[in-house]
């Protein structure tokens, strides 16, 4: 039997892809809108996205289905109850990002623990030129070593994060939150981690547990010197709630590079920040040309295990 494998939006993955190893038919897209979905994937029997939403309404007149593969960790954008009481496998990507996630939070951290992009603006106005000793030094700089930083999200990226920051000389807090928990790590409460932590940085999937993660309660129990640093997924955070602490110093700074609603044609308050300690890029933290590789091979890998009646991955 001949497979019908539909990519919904080719264009998010800027990697080569090997054709399965099955019978099969391939049609992709480099984006589809919403009003495309069905239509697209009438006859599918395998579906590829990355970030293209399949919800029940959906799914429910697209009865030949029987698999979702995810190009992406975040499952978000499947409605995994629906496909697991009507037997849709779904398969994510597993530990693609486990260098290029932590070294993009880094490269936020230390830019902003160092007030680079102060500094830089700084020199392209003409203030070190002004001044009469060798350094011109207005912003404040903080060190890594000997600071703590508070991952919440045990999972590969966020050890990956920790094991950084243990070279820089850091002390790592992990917080406890919802499950799942790793094995053999120790987990400090939520609120301690909040309180204690020089920096924080996030690696857990957007779900109704995690949404709003970080609201104003908890960015005033940071400490006024710390980085909120999010690399992992837009609605983690209340962005409304940042804007103020980062207009009002209620904490130092932050790097994120997810927003809410990707992308954001309808705006986003986080753009209208024009602050030196605010860095936002446009969700590129998994994007390195060995990740993305790697993820497009698994991503074939699972779909032939599936046919193959091996699955790996699954969700449900």
């Amino acid at each position: 039997m001949s497979e019908h494998v539909v990519f919904l939006d080719r264009a998010s993955l800027n990697a080569n892809l090997r054709p399965p190893a099955f019978a099969h038919t391939w049609q992709e897209y480099p984006v589809t809108p919403t009003k495309d979905i069905l239509e697209r994937l009438r006859g599918a029997t395998v579906a590829i996205t990355n970030k293209v939403p399949l919800r029940a309404a959906t799914l429910e007149a697209l009865p030949q289905l029987k698999m979702i593969a995810i190009a992406a960790t975040g499952y978000d954008v499947v409605d995994i109850d629906y496909c697991k009481a009507h037997r849709i496998a779904v398969a994510n990507i597993r530990n693609y990002a486990v260098h290029t996630v932590p070294e993009h939070a880094f490269t936020l951290i230390t830019a902003l623990r160092r007030n680079l992009l102060a500094y830089r603006a700084d020199v392209e106005r003409g203030r070190w030129q002004q001044v009469d000793q060798f350094c011109f030094i207005d912003h404040p700089i903080r060190d890594l070593h000997g600071a703590t930083l508070g991952i919440v999200g045990e999972g590969a990226l966020g050890q990956g994060t920790a094991r950084i920051a243990r070279g820089f000389g850091m002390h790592v807090l992990f917080a406890d939150h919802a499950p799942p928990k790793a094995p053999n790590l120790e987990f400090t409460p939520f609120d301690q981690v909040l309180t204690q932590s020089d920096v924080i940085s996030l690696h857990v999937p957007l779900s109704p547990q995690t949404r709003n993660l970080i609201g104003a309660a908890e960015l005033r129990k940071m400490k006024p010197t710390a980085l909120l640093i999010n690399t992992s997924r837009g609605g983690l955070v209340d962005e409304a709630a940042l804007v103020r602490a980062l207009q009002e110093g209620w904490i130092a700074g932050a790097g994120f590079d997810v927003l809410t609603t990707e992308p954001p044609k309808q705006g986003n308050p986080l753009l209208e920040l024009h602050l030196p300690n605010f860095i936002l890029t446009p969700h590129v933290a998994w994007a390195s040309e060995g990740a993305m590789q790697f993820l497009a091979d698994q991503l074939i890998d699972n779909i032939e295990a599936f046919v193959a009646g091996r699955p790996q991955h699954l969700l449900t």
